[in-house]
């Protein structure tokens, strides 16, 4: 049982990581904002983006975007601790 929840908990974490380098791709490109795929991905990861632009203003360097990567290795660290928490 727990086994299944962690392959869940961790499915959705490695989605939400492409989703991530997806959408951070995706803005050095400029694509249509009017196209639903962005505007998808634009909703999925803009509230992650500016809670950790909010909480850590460090991650703007010159103009760069760095929240992408914070988000990225703070779900890597979660899923790390959480596999090692439940299966030692």
């Amino acid at each position: 049982m727990i086994e299944e929840l962690y392959g869940l908990i961790h499915s959705i974490m490695t989605l939400y990581i492409w989703i991530v380098i997806i959408a951070s791709f995706l803005s050095f490109v400029r694509p249509d904002p009017q196209n639903p795929i962005v505007q998808a991905l634009y909703r999925l990861t803009e509230p992650a983006f500016a809670w950790i632009r909010k909480k850590m203003p460090f991650v703007m360097l010159g103009g760069m975007d760095l929240s992408p990567l914070v988000i990225i290795f703070g779900l890597q660290f979660i899923d790390i601790l959480v596999r090692n928490l439940l299966f030692g």
